[in-house]
């Protein structure tokens, strides 16, 4: 979840909605993030530039980095603390044509234990007068996942993700997306660290450890829709859903509501973020013996959960395009700051640095702060 959401922040920042008949605007972005939650303190920079070439192409970089330092539930109940950095470079290309927009994008990723490769590649093309913009993407993941204390140790893992989207203009206030997303996977797909414990009367604590297992493949299928009204005083009501399913028999529904709202020079947005799900049929925080079934897992984010997020953020465009003022090439700029506050309750993961009796642990509960602030300058 944690790793999720930087990934998925941070290639909206470098790559944008894909909307066709427009190229997006020269840019440079700096970004620092900070996460600090359950043990684990996540930060690092970011930095994206994009630029036209001609009046068809545009091009953008972007370069991140993750420093972890680990002191979760898992890393404190069966290993010790860790420390590793995350490097990720990105590069990608629009073409424009008439009203197709065509995508293409690599990024690359390296950290002491993984490595992974993706390259994308979709198309957007506006429709019946530009109301409608359809899009289709496909990406091809190529990782590898290692072992730091075992030099031997290397499992290949595949993802391919297929999407569909539509946004639809459906009156001058309002308009709508709806997309649908699929994701096949095979090969190691559980922490190579991570193990389950079972119920062992002959253990001082009553319970052992034996590695996780998995099983080699998933699928799967998401679908989610999104709406925005712009009010009448230039603000706008926004809000998504999203349902989830997978082969794992994980089920997950999301929901969040958001509130825009420009002042002068600056843009508020709040939002309340609430999603639910179901466990995966493997999951169990206690096994009752070693090598119970097949399968076993003790991922606390394959517990059923449910998590609340509020976001709060806040944007100043201290330059803006209108002539009052210059920066030489620079026409506008603005900084963006966000604080995002997460909350997750487990509803079958126990916490057991508690140190209670067997069937007495407490459930894990999750609170984590995320912030991120950036400067953006359109040249």
């Amino acid at each position: 979840m944690i790793r999720r959401f930087f990934i998925i922040a941070l290639s909206i920042l470098a790559f944008g909605v894909a909307h066709a008949g427009v190229l997006p605007d020269d840019r440079a972005d700096a970004l620092y993030h900070f996460y600090d939650g359950g043990g684990v303190v996540i930060d690092g920079p970011s930095v994206l530039v994009r630029k036209k070439v001609g009046t068809s192409f545009s091009v953008v970089g972007n370069y991140y980095v993750d420093m972890i330092s680990s002191a979760s539930i898992d890393v404190v109940t069966q290993a010790s603390p860790y420390e590793e950095e995350r490097t990720q470079w990105s590069l990608g290309v629009d073409y424009l044509r008439g009203n197709t927009t065509m995508r293409a994008g690599y990024t690359t990723s390296e950290e002491s234990d993984f490595d992974a490769e993706t390259v994308s590649f979709s198309v957007s093309q506006d429709m019946f007068g530009d109301l409608t913009t359809l899009t289709l993407s496909y990406a091809l993941g190529d990782d590898l996942v290692r072992r730091s204390d075992d030099p031997t140790f290397e499992q290949p893992l595949d993802r391919q993700i297929y999407g569909v989207g539509v946004t639809q203009i459906l009156t001058k206030n309002l308009i709508s997306s709806l997309n649908v997303e699929t994701i096949t996977e095979e090969g190691f797909l559980n922490n190579p660290y991570r193990s389950v414990r079972y119920f062992d009367p002959n253990a001082a604590s009553g319970y052992s450890y034996e590695p996780e297992v998995y099983p080699n493949t998933r699928t799967s299928n998401a679908i989610g829709l999104r709406m925005r009204y712009f009010l009448p005083y230039r603000a706008a009501v926004e809000g998504e859903y999203r349902f989830f399913t997978d082969t794992w028999d994980i089920e997950g529904h999301t929901g969040a509501i958001s509130y825009i709202h420009p002042w002068r020079n600056f843009t508020f947005t709040g939002k309340f973020r609430y999603h639910t799900q179901t466990g995966a049929h493997f999951f169990k925080d206690l096994f009752p013996r070693a090598m119970a079934t097949n399968f076993r897992g003790r991922d606390k984010e394959l517990s059923p959960l449910t998590s609340y997020t509020v976001k709060l953020q806040a944007a100043w465009e201290f330059l803006s395009d209108d002539g009052t003022a210059t920066w030489g090439f620079i026409k506008r700029a603005k900084v963006t700051a966000s604080a995002n506050f997460l909350h997750v309750d487990y509803d079958e993961f126990t916490d057991l640095t508690a140190q209670q009796p067997i069937g007495s642990e407490p459930l894990y509960q999750l609170d984590a702060n995320i912030f991120q602030i950036y400067v953006s300058l359109f040249y």
